[in-house]
């Protein structure tokens, strides 16, 4: 039997299957939660996929090796949930597994048939080590992986790359890579508009349990969460108890509104001057923008802040600000000290930190037993120092997750050469815990600096408790807010409480040493011998590593000093708290930030920490113990 005729314009080549569209999974992290200017969902949507699995990995890491305190998981949590409702307007969703990703991911990759993994770069040292462990198995099973940059304008290692291979350590230095080597930064990516490739829904997650944590820490049950949805988790769920709304609600939204809203005032932006900024101040304003724990969490990109303010500039008539002052200077400073961080050894502590001053300061070991400067350091912590203006700023830090960039430098130059003498790292510690906004980059620099330890070497300047205080709120409003016991305290003695006649404290229901503590130091005793300890360890000038039981001057690593930098000029809205480099001719008279000589009322009984640090072998307590929940200090009314 003969085939059939064939049409004369039939073809006759073999019918080609057409290839499978990628099957892709975006990893997303607690710095990418936004759809405006995301790279890595911009790459994700170019290969065209089939299925976009849009994946948050609930990583146990940080809620066992991470401190943490209520109100940032509030804010990541709300930050969460408000992507995952702009991602299910778009017909997908935040998918949110509890787990190690190197163990979620591959079951993942697995179960959907991912053909492409993309996720964006991080270069903090946890997630560089974890990342580079999943991209390693994730290679082996020929999955195509794709990392992108999107949490910082330029590429860190773009920054050490143009600088001859390191990061500049000066601000300055970095200014001038801006200016002349590095590319200009792209528009912002808008976000998606259309429907979204579907995700590959949740019955291969079944019900997997979770890895069995340390105890005494936060344990999933399963992979799925309580009820089965991979949802964004509760506080509940943490092992947190239900707190009230936090002040400052996560998210992109929120993000983007706070963002126009401030730059809707173009004489506002055109004048942002960092030096003139208050820190009595803490809701937007001249002073702030608070839109640093939106840039920290990645629902609002650094581009897009950078290319609408430049457009705010540009609509402006007169004249602004510029680096290192401006509102552009302190985006500026963010990356500035992004670049550092990511190209330092050891960046977030002492030893072995080849930039950091080694100074034998009091609890400088997490098993350090010192009596005397652990109840220093608790009083410090929990707000019970006597000097109102640090037990002000510690008290709204610990409600409300974040405070003004200036009351930092003088809560972290109060503990450690300022008065206390006490490691910056137990500070850190302490705002990684507290801050809404904590960046491990920028928080590690602000103790650097702040301390004297790396970039400022003006260690004789000392921010008074008193008088830096006054010179921006002399009534004393702050105060009388956050420490109400104080409220009734007259304007003249509201910094030094102590000076007041005992009539005066019976009066305001504020008796120093019965309602409200004592000092736990003489500030001008403090920091006259604290100075004195600082010239020793200068001039020595050991950086890097060194055995600080020994004598100072016997350091086998001696490295060459880090530029000084000589000016107060610090950034303003990103609280990373450093310093331009100008001439010495421009710093503000001493009077402005050095301790007033103090006096005490007749009997007054006061201490301070002893010149060598005093121990007792039988001390119970380190510094780990001070990290339980912290309760409302006593002297609240």
């Amino acid at each position: 039997m003969l085939p059939p005729p064939q049409h004369p314009h039939a073809c006759t080549a073999p019918i080609s299957t057409p290839a499978p569209r990628p099957n892709v999974l975006l990893w997303i992290r607690a710095k990418t939660l936004r759809l405006h200017d995301s790279p890595a969902l911009h790459h994700a949507l170019s290969l065209h996929p089939s299925h976009l699995h849009i994946v948050f990995c609930f990583d146990p890491f940080y809620t066992t090796h991470v401190r943490v305190g209520t109100t940032r998981w509030q804010f990541l949590l709300s930050a969460a949930r408000d992507f995952d409702s702009a991602l299910r307007k778009l017909g997908n969703r935040l998918i949110v597994p509890r787990g190690k990703p190197g163990k979620v991911l591959p079951v993942l990759w697995d179960r959907w048939g991912v053909t492409h993994l993309v996720y964006e770069r991080d270069e903090e040292p946890y997630p560089k080590q974890r990342d580079g462990e999943v991209e390693e198995m994730a290679r082996e099973k020929g999955i195509v992986c794709a990392r992108v940059v999107g949490h910082t304008i330029w590429d860190p290692r773009e920054v050490a790359k143009v600088n001859g291979g390191r990061p500049p350590l000066t601000y300055a230095a970095f200014l001038s890579l801006v200016e002349k080597k590095l590319p200009r930064p792209g528009p912002p990516i808008p976000p998606p508009v259309g429907p979204l490739p579907p995700h590959g829904g949740l019955a291969v997650l079944e019900c997997e349990p979770c890895d069995v944590w340390p105890e005494g820490k936060i344990i999933f049950k399963h992979w799925r969460g309580p009820d089965g949805s991979c949802s964004v988790p509760t506080l509940t769920e943490l092992g947190l108890p239900e707190a009230p709304p936090p002040l400052h609600r996560g998210g992109e939204t929120e993000a983007l509104r706070r963002l126009s809203a401030y730059l809707s005032s173009t004489t506002l932006v055109a004048a942002f001057e960092k030096p003139k900024t208050s820190p009595t101040q803490f809701s937007p304003s001249a002073s702030t923008t608070v839109l640093s724990p939106y840039l920290k969490f990645g629902c609002l990109s650094a581009r897009l802040f950078r290319d609408r303010l430049l457009a705010t500039y540009a609509k402006h008539t007169g004249r602004h600000t510029h680096p290192p002052v401006s509102l552009l200077g302190q985006l500026y400073w963010r990356e500035f000290f992004y670049a550092v961080a990511a190209h330092t050894p050891n960046f977030d502590r002492m030893e072995g930190n080849p930039l950091c001053l080694q100074v034998p300061w009091r609890l400088r070991d997490r098993t350090d037993a010192d009596v005397d400067a652990l109840r220093d350091f608790e009083a410090w912590r929990t707000a019970r120092t006597g000097y109102p203006w640090i037990d002000a700023i510690m008290t709204q830090l610990r409600t409300e997750g974040w405070i003004h960039h200036l009351a930092r430098h003088a809560v972290a130059c109060f503990l450690t050469r300022g008065h206390l003498y006490i490691s910056w790292e137990r500070g850190a510690e302490v705002f990684e815990q507290l801050l809404i906004d904590h960046d491990w980059s920028l928080n590690t620099a602000n103790w650097l600096w702040l301390s004297a330890s790396a970039f400022y070497t003006q260690y004789v300047r000392v921010y008074s408790p008193v008088a830096f205080p006054k010179k921006y709120d002399p009534s004393g409003e702050y105060v009388r807010k956050y420490v109400p016991v104080l409220r009734d305290v007259p304007a003249e003695w509201i910094y030094e409480p102590w000076k007041a006649p005992l009539s005066v404290q019976k009066r305001a229901r504020c008796v120093v040493g019965v309602d409200y503590p004592e000092r736990i130091c003489e500030m001008e005793e403090a920091r006259k011998r604290n100075i004195e300890r600082m010239r020793v360890a200068y001039k020595e000038g050991v950086r890097g590593s060194v055995d600080l039981q020994r004598s100072q001057t016997t350091s086998s690593i001696p490295t060459t000093p880090v530029r000084a930098i000589q000016h107060d000029d610090v950034p303003a809205m990103l609280h990373v708290d450093a310093h331009t480099l100008t001439s010495s001719s421009n710093v503000p008279p001493l009077s402005a930030v050095d301790v007033p000589a103090a006096s005490s009322v007749s009997g007054e009984k006061t201490s301070s920490p002893a010149d060598a640090p005093r121990r007792s072998a039988g001390a119970k307590r380190t510094i780990d113990s001070f990290f339980a929940p912290i309760k409302k200090p006593k002297h609240g009314r």
